[in-house]
Parts: structure tokens; sequence; C-alpha cells
């Protein structure tokens, strides 16, 4: 199992480390760097928080560290950080296999009933704006 999962390079690690908050006050925190390997392999993977495998640490303790950088803009501010120092890409793909819906989104199920005019709801007979130019269509040239 531990060849499934994901780690930050030390390239990387130098990169994100510099821009991360420190110095909290409170009891020893789990490792930076194993919390964001965690919160990655989450992203990358579409698991479920609660499925992470223990070797990132425990669940909840990954799922807080990234909501509260969320509310705190740390995850926009790093990704400012980090997109600026890299070189501008020529080409971007954003595959459709990582990006998740809703699972309702495929859209609701349809009434059983046609679909009618305002004027069948008033109880006019329906009407063709089509027929007419036809008509005149097949009248006589003069």
């Amino acid at each position: 199992m531990a060849r499934h999962l994901f780690w930050l390079s030390d390239e990387a690690w130098a990169v994100i480390k510099p821009h991360l908050p420190h110095g909290r006050p409170g009891k020893p925190r789990v490792d930076d760097r194993t919390v964001i390997s965690g919160i990655l392999h989450v992203l990358k993977t579409g698991c479920r928080w609660r499925d992470v495998p223990a070797a990132y640490g425990p669940p909840t303790t990954i799922y807080n560290r990234y909501n509260r950088w969320a509310a705190r803009g740390i995850w926009q501010r790093l990704f400012e950080k980090v997109a600026g120092a890299g070189p501008v890409p020529d080409e971007l793909s954003i595959d459709s296999t990582h990006v998740k819906a809703h699972r309702s989104a495929a859209g609701s199920k349809r009434g059983s009933g046609k679909k009618r005019s305002a004027a069948h709801a008033v109880g006019e007979p329906a009407r063709s704006t089509a027929w007419p130019m036809i008509a005149a269509d097949r009248s006589p040239l003069p």
C-alpha cells in the first residue's frame, strides 16, 4: 500500500516551506510536510477525508489543517507564490476525470407531461406562424 501514497519531493517542499505559517502556540503540530502530502493525496485521488491512509496522520488533523488554511487564505497565497515562481506554461489542460461534480449534477427527472404554451393554459387553440407563410408561397405570382 505504501507504493500508492503521494509524498512531496524535496524540491517541492523547499519551494513550499517558506510560505507556510509557523510559530503558533499550543501543543506540537503534526509535521506540515506529512499533512500537505495527505491533503494532496485526497485531492488527487478524490477519496473521503476519513479514508486517508494512516501514514499521513489522523484524518481529522488533515481535514482541519486544510479547512483552517483555506479560511485564512493560506492556500490562495501559497498558490500565487508558487505559480509566480515557475515558468509560464504554453498550454494548460484540465482533465475532466479530475473535476468532481455533485452526484445530481447530471440533471433531475423530467416531468411526464408535455410542454405547453401559455395560450394552451388559457384554453386557446395552438396556432402556428409558419402556415400563413407557406400559404403565401403557394399562391400564384402576379
